[in-house]
C-alpha cells in the first residue's frame, strides 16, 4: 500500500516520540474537524461560533463574556466581536445584570436553540462515523490520555 499525506511520518532520526505524537494530534485534529466544519457551514455557523452556543446551552442563567472565553475550546481574543455576531442573527441575547449592573450576561435565544436542536443529530452521526469504529474502550482510552496531557500542560503553564 502506498503511504498518503496522512500516514507518511518524518524518519525516526530526525523526530523524537514527542514531535512524532504532536504531529499524529494535529493531522487526526485537521482530518476530524473538516466534515464538522462542512456540516456547520450548511448552516453559515463557523466551529468557534458553534462552540459558544453550545457553552451557552449549557447555562441557561447566562455567563459573562469572561465565562464565556474561559469554557471555549480554542480561544479568539475577540470575543466581543464573535458575540456581536452571534446577537445580531438572534441566536444570542446579552444584558446587564440586575445586582451589578457593570455585569453583562449573554444568553442562548431561542432561534440558537433551535439551530443547535437541528445540528444535535447530524453532528453526533458525524462524530460516531469518524469515531465509532475505535470502539467505547479505546475512545475512554484516548480521553483519558487526552486530558492527562492537558492536566500536565495546565500545571506546565501554572494554571
Amino acid at each position: 500500500m502506498k503511504p498518503t499525506a496522512a500516514t507518511r511520518r518524518a524518519p525516526r532520526s530526525q523526530s523524537c516520540p514527542e514531535e512524532a505524537a504532536y504531529v499524529d494530534l494535529l493531522r487526526t485534529t485537521e482530518a476530524l474537524s473538516r466534515p464538522l466544519t462542512q456540516l456547520l457551514k450548511t448552516e453559515d455557523l463557523s466551529p468557534t461560533q458553534y462552540n459558544v452556543l453550545r457553552i451557552l446551552r449549557g447555562a441557561p442563567e447566562g455567563l459573562t463574556c469572561g465565562e464565556i472565553a474561559n469554557r471555549m475550546i480554542t480561544h479568539d481574543p475577540d470575543i466581543t466581536r464573535l458575540l456581536d455576531r452571534l446577537e445580531k442573527r438572534d441566536w444570542i441575547s446579552r444584558s446587564r445584570a440586575t445586582e451589578d449592573r457593570r455585569v453583562v450576561l449573554t444568553q442562548i435565544a431561542p432561534q440558537g436553540l433551535a439551530l443547535l436542536a437541528r445540528l444535535d443529530e447530524p453532528i453526533r452521526a458525524s462524530h460516531r462515523k469518524l469515531l465509532g469504529h475505535l470502539g467505547t474502550a479505546r475512545l475512554r482510552s484516548l480521553s483519558r490520555l487526552l486530558a492527562a496531557c492537558r492536566e500536565d500542560l495546565a500545571e506546565l503553564e501554572g494554571k
